[in-house]
Parts: C-alpha cells; sequence; structure tokens
C-alpha cells in the first residue's frame, strides 16, 4: 500500500467511521494519490486485509442520469462523489465496516462482528430524570472535544492544488462535525465570481434520498455519541410532537427555555445558552466564494411559535401523520418538492397531509417544526446546530419507519434514475466515507440494530420503557454489585464464625458446670455410706 494512509489508534470494536474526512487520508499524499485506505492496527495490513475484513479496490459510481434540476457538470466537488478526492477506498467484507473496516457495520457488535444487536430509542418525555441529564451532559461533551478520527475540509479541492500541493483541513468538535456535514450536503454551489452561485440543489433535501441520508446522518451521530462517551446503550430520544400545541421539550430541564431578556436567546439556567453555532451565513460564503470554516458566528438562536403563522398554522398532527403514512407512493413526478401524493415530499413538508398535493408558501410535517423554532434550526444548512434537530429528525425517522413496514416496498420503488442530482439509488452519500448508497438504506430500521419504543408492542414497550432502564444502570455497576456481594458473603460468614465459635464456648461451659455441680454432690453420697450401715450399697 502506499504510504499516504498512516495508521490510526482505534478506540474500541465497536466504533464506526465516517466521513466528513478520515485524519489518515487528509493530507498531500492522500489528495495526489486518491487513495484513502487506511490500515488496521489488528493485523497492519490497509483496510485489513491479511484478516479478511476487507481490501482496497476503485471506487466504481453509477452512471444513471439525474434530473433536470441541476444543468451542471464537473464544477461541484459533490458530483459523482468521492471521486474528485479518492478514487481508491475500503471495500469491508461481511459484517465489517469503517474507513479501514476495523469496525462493524450498523447494528453488529463483537471482535468479529458476529453479535447482533437490537438498541431502542425512546421518547425523551418519558425518560427519567437522570438519563435526561446524561443525554444534555453527552451533548455538551461533544460540543466542546476536539474530534479525534476526523476533519473538515476548508476549501474546495480546486484550491487545495492540482496535486493536493495545499491540504487545507481544519480540526472540528465532535457535534460540529455533523452541524458542518449537513451545511456541506446541502450548500449552494460556486459557478464563479462572488454571489454567482446555482441554489436549486441539495444531496440531502427535497428528493427521494432525505430519509436515507438523515437515517444514516442519525446512525453515525449516535455512535459517535458511544465512543466519546464509552455509553454502549446510548441511543438517541425523539420528541413525538404529534398534536403539541407548543415547544414541550423547551425547558431548562432539556433543551432550554426561553431567556427572560431577549426571547430569541436560550435561558441562561441551560448548558445551550453558552453554545456557539457555525455554518449559518451562507449568503456571507456564497458572497465570497468560501466554505464555511466552522468559525463561531454568535449565540444558540430559538424563539418558537413566534414564526410565520401563515407559513405554518399549527404543529402536525396524529391525523396529518397518519395521512401520510397511509400514502402508498414513496416518489412521483419529477420527485423533487413538487412531487404529488409523495410518501417523501409530504412528510418532508413541501405538500399537503391532508391532500397529498404539493403547495407554495407553506411548510409542513418535517419543514413545519424547523419553521416554528424561529431559529437556528430554521435555515437549512445551519439547522443542525439546535440539538433539537436530532430529536425532531429521530421521530421523522419512526414515521418512515411506519411507512416501510405499512407498505413493505420493494428496492425498485427506491427510484433508481432521473431523480435530482445526488438522489439515485445507486448514488453514494454526500460527505460519508467510507461510502453508501441511498438505496441500500431504503430498509427496515430491524437490519440496522434498532428500533423505536412506540413501535413496539405492549409487552416489549413496557420492558423497554420501565424494565430496560434499571438493567442499565444494573449493568453498568455490576462491578459493584459484584463486589457488595462478595463483601456481604464474608461478613455473613464471619458472623456464622462467630456464633459457632460462641455456641461451642457455650456448650463447654455448661458442661464445666454439670461437672462442677457433680464434684459438690459425690463427696455427700461417700459420706453418707461412710456414716451410715457397712453393709449399705448405693445403686449409684
Amino acid at each position: 500500500m502506499r504510504s499516504l494512509c498512516v495508521s490510526v489508534v482505534l478506540l474500541q470494536f465497536f466504533e464506526t467511521c465516517l466521513s466528513q474526512f478520515p485524519r489518515p487520508c487528509a493530507n498531500s499524499e492522500g489528495l495526489q494519490t486518491k487513495e484513502c485506505c487506511p490500515v488496521w492496527d489488528g493485523d497492519g495490513s490497509a483496510c485489513g486485509a491479511l484478516s479478511g475484513r476487507g481490501f482496497c479496490t476503485e471506487v466504481l459510481v453509477s452512471d444513471e442520469p439525474h434530473g433536470l434540476q441541476y444543468p451542471h457538470s464537473g464544477i461541484d466537488d459533490r458530483e459523482r462523489w468521492p471521486l474528485v478526492f479518492f478514487n481508491r477506498t475500503c471495500r469491508c467484507a461481511g459484517n465489517y465496516g469503517g474507513f479501514n473496516c476495523g469496525e462493524c457495520r450498523f447494528g453488529y457488535w463483537g471482535p468479529n462482528c458476529a453479535e447482533y444487536r437490537e438498541s431502542v430509542r425512546r421518547n425523551i418525555l418519558t425518560l427519567s430524570t437522570a438519563e435526561q441529564q446524561k443525554f444534555i451532559s453527552y451533548l455538551n461533551l461533544a460540543k466542546n472535544t476536539i474530534s479525534r478520527d476526523y476533519v473538515i475540509a476548508t476549501a474546495t479541492r480546486a484550491e487545495m492544488g492540482e496535486n493536493g500541493e495545499n491540504p487545507m483541513f481544519s480540526d472540528i468538535s465532535t457535534y460540529d462535525l455533523f452541524v458542518w456535514m449537513h451545511y456541506y450536503v446541502s450548500r449552494d454551489t460556486f459557478l464563479g465570481g462572488p454571489g454567482n452561485v446555482w441554489r436549486d440543489i441539495d444531496f440531502a433535501h427535497e428528493s427521494a434520498a432525505f430519509l436515507p441520508w438523515h437515517r444514516v446522518f442519525l446512525l453515525y451521530w449516535e455512535n459517535e455519541i458511544r465512543k466519546l462517551t464509552g455509553d454502549l446503550n446510548f441511543t438517541i430520544p425523539y420528541w413525538d410532537w404529534r398534536d403539541a400545541q407548543s415547544c414541550e421539550v423547551c425547558t431548562d430541564a432539556l433543551m432550554g427555555g426561553r431567556s427572560p431578556l431577549n426571547p430569541n436567546l436560550i435561558s441562561p439556567s441551560s448548558v445551550f445558552s453558552s453554545w456557539k453555532v457555525i455554518c449559518t451565513q451562507p449568503e456571507e460564503y456564497n458572497s465570497r466564494e468560501a466554505l464555511c470554516n466552522a468559525t463561531g458566528e454568535g449565540p444558540l438562536l430559538r424563539n418558537p411559535g413566534n414564526h410565520d403563522q401563515n407559513r405554518v398554522p399549527r404543529i402536525p398532527t396524529a391525523a396529518d401523520v397518519e395521512f401520510t403514512v397511509g400514502l402508498p407512493e414513496y416518489e412521483t413526478g419529477p420527485m423533487d418538492r413538487s412531487a404529488n401524493m409523495s410518501f417523501r415530499n409530504v412528510l418532508e413538508g413541501f405538500a399537503s397531509p391532508v391532500t397529498g398535493m404539493a403547495v407554495s408558501g407553506q411548510s409542513t410535517m418535517h419543514n413545519s417544526l424547523h419553521v416554528f423554532m424561529n431559529g437556528s434550526m430554521s435555515s437549512v444548512q445551519g439547522s443542525a446546530n439546535d440539538p433539537i434537530f436530532l430529536l425532531h429528525h429521530a421521530f421523522i425517522d419512526s414515521i418512515f419507519e411506519r411507512w416501510l413496514r405499512t407498505h413493505r416496498p420493494a428496492r425498485t420503488s427506491y427510484p433508481r434514475a432521473n431523480a435530482p442530482i445526488g438522489h439515485n439509488d445507486g448514488y453514494y452519500m454526500v460527505p460519508f466515507l467510507p461510502l453508501y448508497r441511498n438505496g441500500d438504506y431504503f430498509l427496515s430500521n430491524k437490519a440496522l440494530g434498532y428500533e423505536y419504543a412506540y413501535l413496539l408492542d405492549p409487552g416489549q414497550r413496557f420492558v423497554q420503557e420501565f424494565l430496560t432502564p434499571y438493567l442499565q444502570q444494573a449493568q453498568q455497576i455490576w462491578q459493584w454489585l459484584l463486589a457488595a456481594g462478595i463483601l456481604g458473603a464474608l461478613i455473613t460468614a464471619v458472623i456464622a464464625a462467630l456464633l459457632v465459635v460462641a455456641r461451642r464456648k457455650w456448650k463447654r461451659s455448661q458442661r464445666r458446670k454439670r461437672a462442677l455441680n457433680y464434684e459438690e454432690r459425690q463427696p455427700l453420697l461417700q459420706s453418707s455410706s461412710e456414716e451410715g450401715s457397712a453393709s449399705y450399697q448405693t445403686p449409684l
């Protein structure tokens, strides 16, 4: 293997790796050779080839035509992803995964990735206070911890030089890594010159890949938190907002209440009040023809409910969700925001959840919650700055799951060609490394190792919502429980031994007393014999 990709120290076998750019490949040599096949430390070979985990191979991208929404070619780094950066990457075998095949794919665990394990995402409002506080502490830890494995690109590939002589990458926190990824996948295309951009492009919104892309996004985010905290039981909670009259999670105990000093800010009592947002100024980046470099741009903004009521008159209802799930077609017509009777377009929020027809000037379903939050979450490119984004998209993903289980669509229901650029079945998701095709995630989450509590049957739901938290806590402290059990057994043994010794002493004491009594009575018998008749014979 070429020497461009040096070995990285893996944290544990359960780690899962993603983009933006793995550190071993974010350098001049990686850009020049266009190869990203890092060594797996387990056997010292590229992609763990000696252990049969994977191998370094050419990247083959789909040549199926995309829609007419994007008429350009060869000017955006995201076209035919990831060929502008790399044309050789690791292809992992079996259940192995990660950018060097040193980890497991979603849902599998263990050193050989042979153990299937299903995690359950639960409603944040039903979590215990301790569980809610732990989730918030994890968010804050991720916000303030630099990612060990990944960096972001702060310039286009052309700006880095023809041979990669000017690599422009930057460190970023674990939380902000995902904010940047969401920005990067949805940003405008630079056409050359200040402000000259193509806006009708988005590799994760407004077409078929909206739901599979965000599904992978959440799975990776979940795994990054597990890596960071060592908490293998961690799952992203969801907010079931059906029929809500307000932002139920906007409290100081959860995602932050409203500041009494400024209704657009988070309450000073919340940890989120100190957060700085990134990638929230798309027009500024367009005017400079520059990428977001993840510099802090001010406080997190949110003013739920004080939005344009004409655009979003209410939060979606349970009836809206039921209508949406009942739509049989995943995509229709042009497969974009103008599609009618499309499950994806209604759920994303460009069509009515009452008629199924595309609407202009209004935001429904998924989009309506973003507008309702009236702040950082209301801009597509910067929306992931608000941690409510995670709760919201987890619930959107659960509705997607309901639709999949209801209709059991064939793979052919997902568009193979002519969807907007980036959304065809065979297109690799931008900007993930290792590579994942859109159509590969058009399947039930059962195959990906997770479930939603409210989709379980009543018995399973009881176990997950009431028994599992206590079992998980017991699992986390089993060493202490074992030590306490051993100590208790030792104490019991000591007490039992003392009782045995005490009883033996008591018995010896009783025997001594009886012996003394016998000695005191014996002289009287002898005296009587001596003083009485010589022929006296006692039967004693």
